[in-house]
């Protein structure tokens, strides 16, 4: 678990931080909430799907096969595609909420990013933050006010009854893998929608996500094969010296994705 602590003058203001060159932190994740600004994006190349959160659904990138392993980090901690999720470009930094419900920015104090000499500063010497903290907050509050907005737009296409459960099995080196708790969009209920109906999605800004979603979902099949690189990779790794290496050229072939 991340050791969150609120950035301030009196606990920060005689350390730095440096920026993140690996994204080894993400390497456990299988799933990443996503907001609907980045989906068109996203769509190029990952698959997305909806999980359940609460009472309602939020879109996620599907990044592995089960839980606690994310195909999309490399063993040298490369990110894997061309589109990095937005919760993670923040990173070591994220937002809280104090008592009354005013956002504050915090850092992972265990992100092994913060230093006494090395990196940049929190605060300058009138004790104000620096640009590039004013720069991450900013943008963490706007991913953060889309994420709000993504909520609603999913709360929109579930009272349409257009979220349903989506059974995944895939085929592998290993043999049929089945990715369980995910949902997608209903595209036969979707195309009967009325006129009405389809123009309250569209003002919700929820017909755009439902199609994205869809166009995404034909990502999946590379996901076997990009489990089967990393279990050779980490046999090869293990019966010698030396680095683990990925073969990728399957997905170079490919012309849905490209992971040069």
């Amino acid at each position: 678990m991340p050791n969150l602590q609120v950035v301030s003058v009196s606990r920060h203001a005689g350390q730095r931080w440096q920026r993140y060159t690996s994204y080894a932190f993400a390497r456990g994740d299988a799933l990443c909430p996503l907001v609907a600004q980045e989906l068109p994006k996203v769509l190029m190349s990952l698959p997305i799907g909806f999980i359940k959160v609460g009472d309602g659904f939020l879109p996620a990138a599907i990044m592995g096969l089960q839980p606690g392993k994310n195909l999309l980090v490399a063993p040298d901690g490369r990110w894997l595609t061309s589109y990095i999720p937005a919760a993670y470009r923040g990173y070591p930094f994220s937002l809280g909420r104090t008592a009354e419900g005013q956002r504050v920015l915090c850092i992972d104090e265990d992100s092994g990013l913060l230093s006494a000499s090395e990196g940049e500063p929190f605060f300058d010497e009138a004790g104000k933050p620096v640009q590039a903290i004013s720069d991450v907050l900013a943008f963490l509050s706007q991913v953060q006010n889309n994420r709000e907005a993504t909520e609603r737009a999913c709360a929109v296409l579930q009272a349409h009854g257009l979220i349903r459960s989506w059974p995944i099995k895939l085929r592998g080196d290993s043999g049929e893998q089945e990715l369980a708790g995910l949902y997608c969009i209903d595209e036969a209920a979707l195309k009967a929608l009325p006129a009405e109906a389809l123009g309250a999605l569209r003002d919700a800004d929820a017909l755009s996500l439902a199609y994205c979603q869809l166009l995404s979902m034909q990502h999946i099949t590379q996901l076997g094969p990009l489990a089967d690189a990393h279990a050779r990779a980490a046999q090869k790794a293990a019966g010698q010296t030396g680095k683990a290496e990925l073969d990728l050229e399957f997905l170079n072939r490919s012309e849905t994705i490209s992971f040069g």
